[in-house]
């Protein structure tokens, strides 16, 4: 297994992949196994994001009654 320093990191500043710590770690999403995973980084944030923001919603809307405000209608 190797180590997160010989894995592979999205830059979220620059856009570009990076093997091992190039940049500081508030600038890198990861860490990837593979090149080609780090590349599809935005991607895979923006799935996760409208994911856990669905979840809150659905958890707003819990015990909600239909009709009344935040309940799906």
């Amino acid at each position: 297994m190797a180590s997160d320093s010989e894995k592979y990191w999205f830059n979220l500043k620059t856009g570009e992949v990076e093997k091992g710590f190039e940049s500081p770690s508030v600038d890198r999403a990861g860490p990837f196994d593979t090149a080609e995973e780090a590349a599809k980084a935005p991607e895979v944030i923006r799935e996760r994001s409208k994911a856990w923001a669905d979840d809150e919603a659905r958890d707003d809307q819990w015990g909600s009654a239909p009709g009344e405000p935040g309940a799906d209608d």
